[in-house]
């Protein structure tokens, strides 16, 4: 009698061994594309791809650079998403105010804070990273999310750049909650919460009120856009980013033991070879996993691609970093630091900062200096670990073990537990991206904060 019920079972077991090892495979990527489609039936399919069929690569930097793709936000749809992720105040958001002399004031407000020299730059990041290493602990391995534990680093260091003093517990709070709270809500991992920005948005307003902020934008510029432009500038674009970065960074070495024995060999050699080892791995995470996704333009002239094409006034230009990064002389996903010992960015078409005549970053001078600085007082305490999977996006924040000198590192077995962790965690996460990212897009639209701004308020 039992014969016939065994087969049965044993064909449940097997299908369920099967769907459990294929299911993290083909769902998350499923879950992508269906949001993605999504997306784009709420937001309507405005744009013009750059590159892509209209616009090849060979064009891009010259198109991103014409002085007629400086529109940002007036008349696009999808700002209206932009808007309502980086709220409050994302019409004093640097990257989203349109072109004129409300953008120049505050872009070069932007430039005079980040003018550090770079051992002054050296110095800030060191430091902050130094006290944040100092609470771990230094007899076992430490269990992380890097992008986690970069947020208060960056937050001590922007708030000394702009306040021009150490940063209180206090100040850190807020500032990691809110950045923490934009980013995960970007990455539709959660939804958003204005109240946990609005307690930095009223830190800052009691700055500005008490005249104890240094940074602050001349008139007609209100007390209120100065705190705008002080939470999203610095303390939600500069800490995401910067931490984003430190956390591909972290992870790319930690993946790659023979690029972090090559670091450790030239560490101490600042100013020489050690500078140019981290400054190639920066390079190259940057390149696999460049930081800005699509940049959006509206055109405010006609732009005359070639003799065939010219884009006419008010489209939207899609500017696709990743994909203009793999149809240079380095197309392929494959890390390896050492091309760019040869390897020129002009033909690798690498822009990790943007391109320089069309709003690049403006922390495209200090920041790998600072990323270098914080990168050496990891490497010198601790060996960074893991086996999770790394994207461009790093909805996981960068899972990742810290193993300091002397102490063992975590077996095959914990590896593999936490690759397969991540795996799963990944399909949950996706589903959520789902839910959430499609009652935000729709929020959103429902909300036109871009398109009520410049309907009412800019006329």
């Amino acid at each position: 009698m039992t014969g016939p019920s065994v087969l049965p079972w044993g064909l449940v077991a097997v299908a369920a061994v099967v769907v459990g090892w294929l299911l993290p495979r083909w769902l998350p990527p499923t879950v992508v594309r269906l949001r993605e489609w999504i997306f784009a039936r709420v937001n309507g399919t405005e744009g013009i791809p750059i590159p892509g069929p209209l616009v090849g690569p060979e064009h891009f930097e010259r198109v991103y650079a014409h002085p007629a793709a400086n529109g940002r936000s007036r008349g696009a749809g999808l700002s209206d998403l932009f808007w309502y992720w980086l709220a409050p105040g994302p019409q004093l958001h640097q990257e989203h105010l349109e072109p004129g002399e409300r953008y120049r004031t505050v872009a070069r407000t932007t430039r005079q804070v980040l003018a550090v020299p770079p051992r002054r730059s050296t110095e800030l990041a060191a430091a902050a990273a130094r006290r944040l290493l100092d609470q771990l602990p230094s007899d076992r391995p430490s269990r992380v999310r890097l992008r986690d534990l970069m947020m208060p680093v960056w937050a001590e260091v922007y708030f000394e750049l702009v306040f021009a003093e150490p940063c209180p517990a206090e100040a850190r709070a807020l500032i990691v909650a809110n950045a923490d709270d934009v980013v995960t809500a970007l990455k539709c991992c959660g939804l958003r919460h204005l109240g946990r920005r609005d307690r930095l948005s009223r830190y800052l307003r009691a700055r500005v009120d008490a005249g104890t902020a240094p940074v602050t934008l001349p008139a007609p510029f209100t007390a209120e856009e100065t705190v705008w432009y002080l939470q999203g500038t610095y303390f939600n674009t500069a800490v995401v980013q910067m931490s984003e970065a430190m956390a591909h960074l972290l992870l790319a070495i930690a993946q790659h033991p023979s690029t972090r024995r090559e670091l450790l060999a030239t560490l101490d050699d600042v100013g020489g070879e050690g500078d140019r080892a981290l400054d190639r791995v920066i390079d190259e995470t940057l390149r696999v996993h460049p930081l800005f996704g699509v940049a959006h333009r509206i055109t405010t002239g006609p732009i005359e691609v070639d003799a065939e094409v010219t884009i006419p006034v008010g489209s939207v230009l899609l500017f696709n970093y990743l994909a203009f990064q793999r149809t240079g002389a380095a197309a392929d996903d494959t890390f390896d630091p050492a091309r760019w010992r040869t390897l020129r960015r002009g033909d690798a078409h690498f822009v990790p900062f943007g391109v320089t005549a069309n709003r690049a970053c403006p922390a495209r001078g200090v920041a790998p200096v600072m990323m270098r600085a914080v990168v050496r007082e990891v490497l010198r305490r601790y060996t960074p670990v893991s086996s999770v999977r790394h994207t461009r996006s790093l909805p996981n924040r960068g899972p990742c073990f810290l193993v300091p000198a002397g102490v063992r590192p975590p077996g095959r077995i914990r590896l593999w537990a936490m690759r397969l962790g991540d795996r799963w965690a990944d399909v949950w996460r996706s589903l959520v991206q789902l839910v959430l990212g499609t009652w935000m897009v729709v929020d959103a639209r429902r909300q036109r904060l871009c398109a009520t701004y410049f309907e009412e308020v800019r006329k």
